[in-house]
Parts: structure tokens; C-alpha cells; sequence
């Protein structure tokens, strides 16, 4: 247990000299963007995601058999907006100098943009919300999140990918020492998932209180804190700052939890 709470109390509060610096913090704050806007979609929008793309691919499939309150149209836009945000943040991310800051105030930046523009709408159409308002809110919000997951693929912070839980449980489990694992890294993963748990019940709670688009409101807040706080990390010249593989970047192995899916 103080093995795990040490690891949650360097994630929250991490060395300057770890590989990864003070992004561990910054991305736990995306994954709570991530609960809130999904809270946001499904419960608003109808039974679709804009960030988990494994759970919208089963909700193709309900939809095409269907299922009652599945929409194939509305799965099928949040699919091709989190694909072209994606592309969209890769094609910006690699125009940018290799510096792991920059890239994510870049990121953070654009998807702020769209997350107000999203609120803007969801202020003046109200919920429910009508077909055309539903489809623009979902390319929004869905283009956003995959800008937020070009930018986590390329910062590649171990067990931090801010959308994607499925692996970091699964690390949880089998390292742990019931599963005669090291038990190594107990403390970030368990944070990860508590942030996407408080966005998701915070989302929820603003939702079924009437207050819907109060659940964008508080992501667009915290992307402006992530943006800002790495604004300010840009003019860092410190080895965290070098992308992972980078001619002189400390050897980090890249886990396949950072890639999402």
C-alpha cells in the first residue's frame, strides 16, 4: 500500500528530473476532460461516445441489428470526427518543433476551440437536442477528442492515454501482487481511473441536474489550465521536454497503453 500511494504522490506531485517531468498531472486532468465529455454525449447526445471509440464500434453493431436507442448515423459521424480530429492533430503536431510541452499547449489549444464552439451550441439549441444541433455537437466534441489523443500518442506518458482504460486495468491486475506481479505503477493507474470516474459522475450529476452544458464548461476550464501550465513549460529546455525516442531523450520504452483504441 505505501508502495501505491508513493506512486500516486510522484504522479500528483512528480520529480522535474523523471523522464516524463510534470506531465503526469497534465494528464490526469485530460482524462477527467475525457468523463466529462463523454458523460456529456451519452447522456445528451444519445447512446454514442466522441472518445471511446471501442465502445461506438459495439454501438455500430447494436444499431445495425436494431437495437432501440442506438443511432449507426450518430455512431458513424462521432467515428469520422474523432478520426479526422486525430489526423487534423497528428498533421499539426508534426509541423511543430519536437518539444513535448509545445505539442501539448498546441493541442490543448485547438481542442479548447472546439469545445467552446460545442458549448456554444449547446447554450443556444438546449436539450434535447435537435438532429442537425446533435450531429454538429458530436463532430465537434468528437474532432476535439481525437486532437486530445494524437497529442497523448505522441507524449506517450506510460499508463496515462486519458481516453482509454481497458489496458490500465488490465496492467492493474496483472501486475499486481495477487497476480504475483511487481505491483509497480499501482498508484498512477489507480489515478487515472479514479479521473475518469470524477469526469464521468461530475458530467452525470451536471446532466440529470439540468445543467448539461455546464459539463463542457468545466472541460473547457481545465483544457485552458493544461494549455496554459504548458505555455509556461515551453520554455523548458530540461530532458522531459525531448519526445520519447528522440536523439537524446532518456530511454523510455513505449507501452502499448499509450496508443488508444
Amino acid at each position: 500500500m505505501n508502495a501505491t500511494l508513493r506512486e500516486a504522490w510522484r504522479t500528483v506531485v512528480p520529480d522535474p528530473n523523471d523522464r516524463h517531468g510534470p506531465l503526469p498531472p497534465l494528464m490526469l486532468l485530460l482524462t477527467v476532460v475525457t468523463g466529462l465529455v463523454d458523460a456529456f454525449s451519452y447522456l445528451v447526445l444519445g447512446h454514442v461516445f466522441v472518445a471511446n471509440m471501442t465502445g461506438n464500434v459495439i454501438f455500430a453493431g447494436f444499431g445495425i441489428a436494431g437495437a432501440p436507442g442506438f443511432s449507426l448515423t450518430a455512431t458513424a459521424v462521432a467515428v469520422a470526427a474523432f478520426t479526422a480530429g486525430a489526423a487534423l492533430g497528428g498533421r499539426v503536431l508534426h509541423s511543430v518543433r519536437p518539444h513535448r510541452a509545445r505539442i501539448l499547449q498546441l493541442a490543448g489549444a485547438v481542442q479548447t476551440l472546439l469545445l467552446t464552439g460545442a458549448f456554444l451550441v449547446a447554450e443556444v439549441t438546449g436539450a434535447p437536442a435537435g438532429a442537425g444541433s446533435r450531429g454538429l455537437l458530436i463532430a465537434l466534441l468528437g474532432v476535439g477528442m481525437g486532437v486530445q489523443n494524437a497529442a497523448t500518442r505522441a507524449l506517450a506518458v506510460p499508463d496515462l492515454t486519458t481516453t482509454v482504460l481497458t489496458l490500465t486495468l488490465t496492467g492493474t491486475a496483472a501486475d499486481s501482487r495477487l497476480a504475483r506481479g511487481a505491483g509497480s505503477k499501482a498508484g498512477r493507474r489507480l489515478l487515472s481511473m479514479a479521473a475518469m470516474f470524477l469526469g464521468g459522475l461530475i458530467g452525470a450529476l451536471l446532466v440529470l441536474h439540468g445543467q448539461p452544458a455546464l459539463a463542457l464548461l468545466l472541460a473547457i476550464l481545465l483544457l485552458v489550465i493544461v494549455s496554459g501550465t504548458a505555455g509556461r513549460l515551453t520554455r523548458s529546455s530540461a530532458p522531459w521536454t525531448l519526445p520519447v525516442g528522440a536523439p537524446g531523450a532518456a530511454s523510455a520504452p513505449r507501452p502499448a497503453a499509450g496508443l488508444p483504441s
